[in-house]
């Protein structure tokens, strides 16, 4: 009775411990024809990717023009390598997801999020925070401006708003108001100074393209 219910659903003479035998070679047989394939991309990947972790590893930044040696995790991101490993706290820690731009600094001169990447990803690349807008006691023009027309309120989104539209006017010297505007979409101020930020923007927008070319 017993071997007539093993082979009454897989046809006669064929027992289920027999189909599943069955399929387990030819799953290993496939695999093996697909090993020396598999082998060799691991292999490439080796070479191309250095392996990290799980521990602390020498992590060397360039931050504002100086190299930075210090030791993280992996998973450390840059943002808390900056502001907990390097006491550079001019990135704020707000939503930590990625959706504020509070934590905002340049990476070969982009504007990226640091709190989305890893520190070790940022090694042997130029990065600028907003430490580096105040220099020989003269402010930046961009914060400057924000000075001037009261462009903040708590200050915790204004880092990463100065350094986003730092970007703007380093990629075009002369844009619009409207240009500039639409780089800062990736920040959000929650105290809602964005008319005054509007003011500053327009005022810097205004003295870029009075300024002489090559000034």
């Amino acid at each position: 009775m017993a071997d007539q219910q093993r082979t009454g659903d897989l046809g006669a003479g064929i027992s289920r411990r027999e189909f599943l035998k069955g399929s387990g070679i030819s799953a290993a047989a496939t695999a093996l024809a697909r090993a020396p394939v598999e082998a060799l991309t691991q292999e490439q990947t080796e070479k191309a990717v250095a392996g990290f972790g799980p521990g602390p590893v020498t992590c060397r930044l360039t931050v504002n023009g100086t190299v930075y040696t210090t030791h993280i995790e992996p998973r450390v991101t840059l943002l808390d390598a900056l502001r907990n490993y390097l006491d550079i706290t001019g990135p704020k820690r707000v939503c930590d997801r990625g959706t504020c731009g509070a934590c905002t600094v340049l990476l070969n001169g982009k504007p990226i999020y640091s709190c989305t990447m890893f520190a070790l990803e940022a090694q042997g690349q130029p990065i600028e925070t907003p430490e580096n807008l105040y220099r020989e006691g003269q402010l930046h023009p961009v914060p400057a401006a924000f000075v001037q027309f009261d462009a903040q309120q708590c200050g915790y989104c204004t880092p990463g708003f100065v350094m986003a539209m730092k970007a703007a006017f380093d990629r075009d010297p002369r844009p619009s108001p409207g240009q500039v505007e639409a780089a800062l979409a990736g920040n959000i101020c929650r105290c809602g100074t964005y008319q005054q930020m509007r003011d500053a923007l327009r005022a810097l927008c205004q003295a870029y393209q009075n300024k002489p070319k090559g000034g």
